[in-house]
């Protein structure tokens, strides 16, 4: 690292700053976020060996339910590790690659998981308004293209994010990032020089990401909603619409923390910045920690099967 003419720092790392303006407290907030990380660890792993052990969950919708917990996983793993060990370490240093690798898994996977949920949509748009055809239309070949087609997305929308920080920008202000782990836009920030295209294209592929996909998923609900109200008794209606309501709870838990994280990001300037980090940092802790519940919950026969181990495992002791 060394300074230039302009007083700008050429870096090869940065330092993460944890939760701003807690920093006294780092040694506790380690408690529920190391909680919330093994909680979140724990539940996807058990939903993943549930649906593998169990040959009557080999169906789109649980393969679609497998690809959320990987991806869960992948997100909280990419996050919460870096962030205990400056809780418990004050290991507050991080190589520039290395924060340009951590930037893209967390924002790689994220925009996977929006794909996947638009996947899902698809399946329950098949299932229900034309349940004829589903066998047909989501085979486990199209099921696999589908989640393939979500990662490839992902890795060509967020792989030029961090090569233009790359190439771009090697000049910065300050080696301190105000975050708990290598956000887009917090590092972009801290760069000298023209950051109009990072920023340009950051907004672009949030507005590709998160306003298309929820806007598809919007509709495809409409029309399953327009199908649901033709059926002709009550209880048919509540049993079709009961087969969306783990999909559109995991939606919900999805979007919500986004939504609420980038608008206190926009316009909340007068919200102190720990609050901004600690938002930030919910929302990749929420989606993998209530997912697996959500799903245990609503699903009969991952709920049956968890039920079923739990017994066999008291029984054997």
């Amino acid at each position: 690292m060394f300074l230039s003419n302009n007083a700008c720092l050429v870096t090869t790392s940065f330092w993460l700053t944890g939760i701003p303006g807690l920093e006294s407290l780092h040694i506790w907030l380690s408690i529920p976020f190391s909680s919330m990380y093994l909680v979140a660890v724990v539940g996807n792993v058990t939903i993943l060996a549930v649906i593998k052990l169990e040959h009557s969950l080999h169906q789109p919708m649980y393969f679609f339910l497998c690809m959320l917990a990987v991806i869960d996983l992948v997100l909280s793993t990419s996050t919460m590790p870096k962030l205990l060990a400056i809780f418990w370490f004050d290991a507050h240093h991080i190589d520039l690659d290395a924060c340009l690798a951590q930037m893209f898994f967390i924002h790689c996977f994220a925009t996977v998981e929006s794909g996947i949920f638009l996947a899902m949509a698809f399946d329950r748009y098949v299932a229900i308004c034309n349940p004829l055809r589903h066998t047909s239309v989501l085979t486990h070949t199209a099921v696999r293209h589908l989640g393939l087609a979500a990662l490839l997305r992902g890795v060509l929308y967020i792989g030029p994010l961090p090569i233009m920080i790359r190439l771009r920008l090697p000049l910065y202000q300050t080696q301190i990032i105000t975050h708990s782990y290598c956000e887009h836009m917090a590092v972009v920030t801290l760069a000298c020089g023209d950051t109009t295209v990072n920023n340009l294209y950051g907004m672009g592929i949030g507005f590709l990401v998160l306003i298309l996909d929820s806007l598809a998923i919007t509709v495809s609900y409409v029309m399953i909603f327009r199908t649901v109200m033709g059926l002709a008794t009550p209880e048919a209606r509540l049993k079709t619409l009961g087969t969306c309501s783990s999909h559109i709870c995991a939606i919900l838990v999805f979007y919500i923390p986004i939504a609420v994280s980038s608008l206190t990001h926009r316009f909340g300037h007068h919200v102190p910045p720990h609050i901004h980090i600690l938002l930030a940092n919910f929302y990749l802790l929420i989606p993998p920690i209530l997912n697996p519940v959500v799903y245990a919950v609503r699903t009969k026969q991952i709920r049956e099967r968890l039920l079923h181990i739990l017994k066999t495992g008291a029984q054997s002791k």
